[in-house]
């Protein structure tokens, strides 16, 4: 029965993965946010001061001459969306690797990257299958940065709890 709830722990990650392949199996027409912004929030007092911010990103200009203000905005919120996703899908990583392996630390901080920027890249090739949706490796690129600030993330929290055990102990 211990067994059982130990390997449980890998329920997170598995149940993360199956929504990031559910959301990565809809179409863009299905996740556009955009009209849900127009409908409720006013964001044009945005456009003079992201008006200077032009670049290229998977062959298309990102801009507010280009996409305009709702899609500007969602552009980011879409890649900060690619970010967070990863970042939560390392943390479940850790988790269960950290529950039910018994290894160091830094070694189960390198297998929860390894397999969380390896699913990030078989998800984007899953989108290759998904219509109005491309595989693009800067998306898995992005994805690996949500994975870095996790680990960053964890060791800042175990830092901070070393640091209390320390001063619980010089107080004794």
């Amino acid at each position: 029965m211990q067994k059982m709830k130990k390997w449980s722990y890998w329920l997170l990650p598995i149940s993360w993965m199956v929504v990031i392949f559910y959301a990565s199996s809809q179409p863009y027409e299905d996740q556009d946010i955009k009209p849900f912004m127009a409908d409720y929030v006013d964001l044009d007092f945005l456009a003079p001061s992201l008006d200077g911010i032009v670049f290229s990103y998977h062959h298309s200009e990102v801009s507010i001459h280009s996409l305009g203000v709702y899609g500007f905005v969602e552009f980011f919120i879409r890649k900060g969306a690619h970010m967070a996703v990863f970042f939560v899908l390392l943390l479940c990583f850790f988790t269960a690797i950290n529950r039910t392996l018994d290894v160091k630390r830094r070694v189960q901080i390198i297998i929860s990257l390894f397999i969380t920027v390896a699913y990030a890249a078989i998800d984007e090739f899953h989108q290759s299958f998904t219509q109005n949706r491309t595989p693009y490796a800067g998306d898995v690129v992005l994805d690996t940065c949500g994975a870095i600030l996790a680990i960053l993330f964890i060791y800042l929290f175990y830092q901070r709890k070393n640091r209390k055990i320390t001063k619980k102990a010089v107080k004794f």
